[in-house]
């Protein structure tokens, strides 16, 4: 038998949306479900997609409520163009499209007709980051750098399935515009073991340890808990900070954290090294005067390969193995 037949098949398509690992606990449609739930008792909630209704989930509200459901067709300007009309008319548009059309197709619509009125808009993105195999015109990850610059856009990248609802009631309750990126599909589950609930601006500490700080959001934190369990058998002891808002970042408990004492921070984001998390939290240390020894893993600034996401996850160093051999790394 040849080298090339002994390796184990890929079955990841370049598509997938979903980054449960096999045998992993998942919810199905996490932000699809809540939303419906949450829609039975707020008729001001209403659905709009650009042609993307069923991937991102928003398809399960359709069904439920068509007659609060607007299909934009392929045309993200109208859709945040009309998400804020029907914003100015009281209604709460929970809008859905791919994260790169919202952030660079329709980025200007988001700024001028939804972010300077301060409108009741809730933005819910799917494919964030390398959640996509298929390159660069699908990949979304300059998006939080985009968006981060825009006054008064709140912006959440939730973790999980659970952190995905919870975020959804709160993004509804919460008054003013909303960036989130949606993880949709078979979402992972892993917060229910950490006695986790998402509040809005809030960090929270999943686990301590003595040796590493990592700071994260999104499905990060997921790689994160696997990185600190790795390493408990290298007597590594790793702190998890889930940072689930990035805007208004909790600078006040990230601050705290990290001003503990030989401890390395490491800030891990499924975003590109520029503009995102890690380059929020270092100005935020800078300005409070806290300089701890300091590491990014993120998506290098560079327009990504196409391909089976566990071998670009590998590539680009944000695996669970890749993520415990940088750190490993960082403390010799």
């Amino acid at each position: 038998m040849s080298a090339t037949a002994t390796k184990p098949r890929l079955t990841t398509s370049a598509m997938i949306a979903s980054i449960a690992s096999e045998g992993q606990r998942t919810r199905s449609a996490p932000f699809g479900n809540a939303l419906v739930q949450l829609a039975a008792g707020r008729p001001d909630i209403v659905g709009m997609s650009a042609d993307l209704a069923k991937y991102t989930d928003l398809h399960l509200f359709a069904k439920e409520y068509p007659e609060r459901f607007f299909q934009m067709g392929m045309a993200e300007q109208l859709l945040m163009g009309a998400a804020g009309g029907m914003a100015k008319e009281g209604f709460t548009p929970f809008v859905t499209t791919y994260a790169v059309f919202a952030s660079r197709r329709a980025y200007d619509f988001i700024h001028q007709v939804i972010a300077e009125e301060d409108l009741n808009v809730k933005i819910c993105c799917a494919l964030p980051g390398l959640t996509t195999g298929y390159g660069p015109s699908h990949q979304a990850t300059e998006d939080i750098a985009i968006f981060r610059g825009v006054p008064g856009l709140t912006i959440v990248d939730p973790c999980d399935a659970l952190d995905t609802e919870q975020a959804t009631v709160a993004i509804a309750a919460h008054k003013g515009p909303v960036y989130m990126r949606l993880l949709r599909g078979k979402v992972p589950l892993v917060l229910d073991e950490y006695d986790y609930q998402f509040e809005l601006g809030k960090a929270k500490l999943l686990r301590d340890g003595r040796e590493v700080l990592v700071i994260s959001s999104g499905i990060m934190t997921m790689r994160s808990l696997e990185v600190a369990e790795s390493l408990r058998a290298d007597n590594i002891g790793v702190a998890v900070l889930h940072t689930p808002t990035i805007k208004p970042l909790d600078a006040e408990t990230i601050v705290r954290e990290a001003s503990k004492p030989g401890r390395l921070v490491v800030v891990a984001e499924n975003h590109s090294v520029v503009g995102g998390l890690g380059e929020a939290v270092a100005v935020a240390l800078l300005r409070a005067g806290v300089a701890p020894p300091f590491r990014q893993i993120a998506l290098p600034d560079a327009f990504l390969d196409a391909g089976a996401l566990p071998t670009l996850h590998d590539r680009y160093g944000i695996s669970t193995e890749a993520m415990a051999a940088s750190i490993k790394s960082w403390l010799r």
